[in-house]
């Protein structure tokens, strides 16, 4: 099964049939809503919007533990994570769809380890998303004719407030090309759960300082509103190419990572 995680209207896309919507409770807490059952092709989604249905849970304030332990709880393998993201790089233009290849971890105060006891695991993280996942986007955007950007660094912040024009220029020396609230510690926790994980971002709008203008919220929105077509085409295509088995790295990430 693979796991959506992202706006809530993505799985109204043509062709799903959402037959089951599960509440899950976890070890650690609720999840953010009910997780929503469908199939398409033949091939079993789940989604979950990460903000709650309405949008009401802040990035901060996410249970990213619970939400990544209830999609493996209903047999989730797989999980692509989409995301609004600000572009730091002038060729990160409002509109641009990226696939992340690497991120950086600003993020403080939040819940981003299954392993707080007295287990002591320390799990690779040098690649931190799904190289055959990664790969089957890919191929869905190469098959659909949707440009993406391949190769990019996302850095995570705590939030809830945007970032300064100073702390943008310093993440650009850092190599990041968008930055966002939400991709950590959802990767980390994939990982330690042996789940393949892929990220797509969207590009809502320029980074503080890059345009020279007032960031809001309007445009976050407006951005993923225009993007959310493209976005249902390339996980429709992406469903029905991903290998029915997993041949990545990903499902073996606790060998050797135990003290």
């Amino acid at each position: 099964m693979i796991g959506i995680i992202g706006g809530s209207g993505l799985y109204e896309m043509e062709g799903i049939v959402i037959k089951e919507a599960k509440k899950i409770s976890t070890p650690y807490g609720d999840p953010s809503d009910v997780y929503r059952i469908g199939e398409i092709s033949g091939i079993e989604v789940a989604f979950l919007p990460r903000h709650g249905y309405p949008h009401s849970i802040a990035p901060h304030k996410i249970n990213y533990r619970a939400n990544i332990w209830g999609f493996r709880e209903i047999g989730v393998e797989r999980i692509i994570s989409v995301n609004a993201v600000g572009g730091i790089g002038r060729e990160m233009v409002p509109g641009t769809i990226v696939l992340p290849d690497q991120i950086i971890d600003m993020t403080e105060s939040r819940k981003s380890t299954f392993y707080d006891g007295e287990e002591i695991v320390h799990v690779d993280f040098t690649e931190p998303y799904c190289y055959e996942l990664r790969s089957a986007i890919i191929s869905a955007g190469e098959k659909t004719g949707i440009a993406l950007k391949q190769k990019a660094t996302y850095i995570c912040v705590n939030g809830p407030r945007l970032e300064t024009a100073a702390e943008i220029k310093a993440f650009s020396l850092l190599g990041a090309d968008v930055v966002g609230m939400t991709g950590m510690p959802e990767a980390s926790l994939a990982r330690e759960l042996a789940i393949c994980f892929a990220g797509i971002a969207v590009v809502t709008n320029y980074a503080a300082g890059i345009s020279g203008k007032k960031l809001t919220t309007t445009e976050v929105k407006e951005g993923m509103a225009g993007a959310t077509e493209k976005l249902k085409l390339l996980l429709r295509e992406t469903f029905s190419i991903t290998p029915h088995s997993r041949n990545c790295a990903c499902k073996e990430a606790l060998k050797d990572a135990k003290m």
